[in-house]
């Protein structure tokens, strides 16, 4: 299964939606290691057989929530330079990241069938950053994400300690080569 295919707008979007609001009123109350896919249906007004029908699974499901509130709400900050707006970018990641909805989130994108999905969206909130700055040397994408990114999940999902913020600063100078 590739996860849900749904048409844009009408009743399944708004029933998509209403799943997705019960999934994290459900996260925000209660451990998520209680939450069940009956109590998501009842909370949303389906049957559970809709959500096995479209997700699969309940890691399926949390998995295409936590994906879904990965997508920025705004834009990035825009400090007027290139370092300024990836440090403020990457702070916010790593601040965001770090908080244990943040590692839960992770987690259950980690746990999805389209991990790399997590990537994508990723790559996407940098290439807006660099494509502020056309006349400027600037590195691909890729690179942000392999030194920038990447230590901060890494640290997050698998270290005691979240990245500190001197490190990550380190690491920005060095991937913007500065």
């Amino acid at each position: 299964m590739t996860g849900p295919t749904l048409r844009p707008g009408g009743r399944s979007a708004r029933v998509q939606e209403s799943i997705h609001k019960a999934v994290r009123e459900l996260l925000e109350e209660q451990d998520r290691a209680t939450v069940t896919v009956p109590q998501i249906a009842a909370r949303a007004g389906v049957t559970p057989s809709t959500i096995y029908r479209r997700w699969g699974d309940l890691s399926a499901l949390l998995a295409d929530v936590a994906l879904a509130r990965m997508q920025p709400e705004t834009a990035s900050a825009d400090t007027g330079s290139l370092r300024g707006d990836v440090q403020a970018w990457a702070e916010q990641y790593l601040d965001e990241m770090s908080s244990e909805p943040g590692r839960n989130m992770l987690r259950d994108v980690q746990a999805s069938l389209k991990p790399s999905y997590c990537a994508t969206i990723i790559g996407g909130q940098l290439q807006m950053i660099l494509d502020r700055y056309p006349n400027e040397p600037k590195p691909s994408v890729d690179r942000l994400i392999n030194m920038v990114a990447a230590p901060i999940v890494f640290r997050i999902l698998f270290s005691e300690a979240p990245l500190e913020v001197e490190e990550l600063h380190r690491l920005i100078r060095i991937a913007l080569n500065q």
